[in-house]
């Protein structure tokens, strides 16, 4: 397994990590999968309070309890669930996320927080506030760094032109290329470290009934699907999507979303993929247009 730092962080993160989001066996089933990563090399674990009512921070804690030093947690905040449980509604205020951080700590049984990430974000935030509050939970010691969940441009220039945050998460694959435009290489410039969600576009590069899927027509996505194999063979289209994120500079991991023991074998053989060759890159490249964000510019 290789390891990057993330960003200007001492975070030193696994190429390939979890995406607890997908955990959908019973609690045992859970944490005996997550545990299997951990021994075999992933050490970024990727939650948030949104997940299952908190639930899912609960089941990484408890997997990890004992074993703190050994794991890099990062959870989520901003979207606050109704009394009711009807649904959620964005809330990225200072007062919210102090009280919120308190009850993700205790979920996850834990004193501290490695990466504590705002679950979205658009450009009408109060994001002085905001970063205020992130600030102060850095000076407590009950966060070491933070970061962004967030596609939106606009509102990632934001936040490199006004905090000090380490990552920003986003979609990025090779049947959404936005990413390329101009946010990869800015982040790369302000040494932000890009955490690479949806790298397998919802498994359609991978032979996966295709639908549209951005963009992208049906007929589209089918095409890309079938030129992925026909460059690298048809058994190796998961390493190569994968590892056409990884080519960035600007991204330090994949976090791939594991449910089960055969996703996290697979997950773990593409950790020992070679990097692919830039004529790879370029071949798979000529398949897909560039894209750009229409919104949030």
């Amino acid at each position: 397994m290789n390891y990057k730092l993330l960003g200007t962080s001492d975070l030193e993160v696994s190429e390939v990590s979890f995406g607890c989001m997908s955990l959908t066996g019973s609690e045992d089933e859970n944490i005996r999968l997550l545990h299997l990563a951990r021994e075999n090399g992933i050490n970024f674990f990727d939650t948030a309070d949104l997940y299952e009512k908190g639930r899912n921070e609960e089941t990484v804690g408890r997997a990890f309890k004992g074993q703190r030093d050994q794991v890099i947690i990062a959870t989520k905040v901003g979207n606050q669930w109704r009394p009711d449980g009807s649904g959620w509604d964005w809330n990225p205020t200072k007062a919210y996320i102090l009280e919120a951080v308190e009850q993700s700590l205790r979920r996850l049984q834990t004193d501290y927080i490695d990466l504590y990430q705002l679950h979205g974000g658009t450009i009408e935030d109060p994001i002085d506030e905001t970063i205020e509050a992130f600030e102060q939970l850095k000076q407590q010691g009950k966060i070491r760094h933070y970061g962004i969940s967030s596609i939106r441009p606009n509102v990632i220039r934001e936040y490199v032109k006004r905090s000090n945050l380490v990552s920003v998460m986003m979609l990025y694959s090779l049947l959404d290329r936005r990413p390329e435009e101009q946010m990869l290489d800015l982040l790369h410039q302000h040494q932000v470290g890009v955490l690479a969600r949806g790298s397998l576009a919802q498994g359609l590069l991978l032979g996966k009934t295709p639908k549209p899927y951005l963009n992208h027509t049906t007929v589209e996505v089918t095409q890309v699907a079938e030129a992925v194999k026909a460059i690298v063979g048809a058994d190796h289209a998961k390493e190569a999507s994968v590892r056409y994120v990884l080519h960035h500079p600007a991204v330090t991991t994949a976090v791939l979303g594991i449910r089960t023991e055969s996703h996290l074998n697979q997950a773990l053989a593409l950790a020992d993929v070679p990097a692919t060759s830039p004529e790879v890159i370029k071949a798979l490249q000529t398949q897909v247009p560039t894209d750009i964000y229409q919104q949030h510019r």
